[in-house]
């Protein structure tokens, strides 16, 4: 029922018309061995305990679990979950210039109003029938979530679907910052950025997810205070356990650094 070539209505527009969620539609069930599945759920947890956990040391941790796995394993595991490793200190070489086009642009940055910068990720979210994958879009001044999405595969055109509706409803942002994952350096998501014209893109440096912090944060917030205590069985319950958490946490949730207001107000209210 959904045409993805119409050019008059947007996805989002026909699934509102449908009374169906986005992420329903790029939900499809897939077959994932049941034991990797297990080791994967370990993986994240012990990642959002330590992210300096690389594949050695990570291997170490799996089988003190009584894992018998590999490192080559690990790392298959850890790239399928798009796992980013802190580096205790910063790396000053880029293994491929080519994938590094654009600067960390924040550094040193005093960031004061809303839409000012917004930070985008891709994270691994367990379900206890398989696994999805979700973007968000936090603004960085107000922590507010601007969008996020939910699906099976980490496509460019998913990611670049979910920039295009934070923008039509929020407005366009000064600058936005994400790591150099291909989704990010795809030449669609790059060339829409490009298109908006007064917003400037900046990325991290490899090996430097707390570059990206206040996203790293949202994602343990998100796991810790909701999908590991209530694991969603497939996509559709996860799209309502990531949607109930998320309003809470926008409109909500109290946050110190904002002297205890929820985001949605003090995005509102700096706006």
């Amino acid at each position: 029922m959904v045409d993805t070539t119409d050019n008059k209505l947007s996805i989002s527009q026909q699934c509102n018309i449908l009374h169906i969620h986005r992420s329903g539609l790029y939900y499809k069930p897939g077959e994932v061995n049941e034991i990797d599945l297990k080791i994967m759920k370990e993986i994240d947890t012990l990642h959002m305990k330590d992210p300096t956990l690389g594949t050695r040391r990570m291997r170490a941790m799996l089988i003190r679990l009584d894992y018998n796995i590999g490192r080559r394993h690990v790392r298959t595991l850890m790239q399928k979950m798009r796992i980013k490793v802190i580096y205790c200190q910063p790396r000053t070489t880029i293994s491929d210039p080519a994938k590094y086009k654009y600067p960390y642009l924040l550094r040193g940055l005093k960031i004061t109003r809303p839409n000012q910068v917004w930070a985008i990720d891709i994270t691994y979210i367990p379900m206890r029938k398989g696994f999805m994958y979700m973007v968000a879009i936090i603004d960085l001044n107000s922590r507010y979530i601007v969008n996020w999405s939910i699906s099976n595969t980490m496509e460019a055109s998913w990611v670049t679907a979910v920039v295009k509706e934070a923008v039509e409803t929020h407005g366009v942002p000064e600058i936005i910052n994400s790591d150099q994952g291909s989704q990010f350096t795809s030449e669609e998501y790059i060339s829409y950025i490009k298109g908006l014209e007064s917003t400037k893109i900046s990325m991290d440096g490899k090996g430097r997810a707390l570059d990206n912090i206040f996203i790293e944060r949202f994602w343990r917030t998100i796991k810790y205070d909701k999908i590991y205590i209530e694991v969603p069985e497939d996509g559709l319950e996860l799209f309502k356990t990531c949607q109930d958490f998320i309003k809470y946490y926008n409109d909500e949730r109290p946050h110190e650094s904002l002297d205890y207001q929820s985001p949605i107000n003090h995005y509102k209210d700096a706006a």
